[in-house]
């Protein structure tokens, strides 16, 4: 597992903000670039109400989601997914148009090509159900 210091660092400011949107009832995130998965992990320990999907280009990135899902035993945080941003929303794996709650992006956007953002925006547009959020970080 890779435990970037950044995201210890600011887990607990982000999940005060996320908490705001994460609504008492079932919640549907999909997290894009979930990096390490140290905050997917975090965060749906957290909210138990969501069903976190985090996703990653990274095979390596993967392993280290799937490693702190295991060590934290967080039930309501799926298998991670390869998923690259810059491609269709029809290349996200299973996720229909208007179904997710909570389309989540922390410390992508600065680090990843324009088309990477603009990826995001496209497919929030689609994702989302109405009144649903993108929410994006650094």
């Amino acid at each position: 597992m890779q435990a970037p210091a950044a995201a210890e660092r600011n887990k607990g400011p982000i999940l005060a903000v996320l908490r705001e949107y994460a609504g008492p009832g079932a919640v549907r995130v999909l997290e894009v670039g979930a990096g390490a998965g140290l905050h997917a992990a975090h965060f749906a320990r957290a909210l138990p109400q969501t069903r976190w999907q985090p996703s990653d280009i990274d095979p390596q990135a993967l392993r280290s989601i799937a490693a702190y899902a295991e060590a934290m035993q967080v039930p309501n945080m799926l298998p991670p997914v390869l998923l690259d941003v810059s491609q269709g929303w029809e290349m996200w794996g299973d996720t229909q148009p208007a179904t997710l709650d909570l389309l989540v992006s922390i410390n992508m956007m600065h680090i990843a090509e324009l088309r990477c953002t603009e990826g995001l925006f496209k497919g929030a547009g689609v994702l989302l159900k109405p009144g649903g959020v993108l929410f994006t970080y650094g």
